[in-house]
């Protein structure tokens, strides 16, 4: 094999192993997301049932908000 191609093989496998660390990083960042999806999801659900709670034990009356 001649040199030429030797670097253009060498070239290749180290843009294939930056882009499998990228990945890998990637990767793991996304699962890290997708766990802080789940927990803000959770406490969303928490907090509309609790705001669900409130409002039905609370009479808010119709009337015009001060500045008008």
């Amino acid at each position: 094999m001649d040199s030429e191609t030797e670097n253009r093989f060498i070239n290749l496998e180290t843009k294939i192993a930056f882009m499998d660390d990228f990945i890998q990083k990637l990767q793991e960042e996304v699962v890290k997301q997708n766990n802080l999806i789940e927990v803000l999801r959770a406490e969303n659900k928490v907090l509309s049932g609790r705001i669900q709670d409130l409002s039905e034990n609370i009479d808010i009356p119709n009337r015009r908000p001060p500045h008008y």
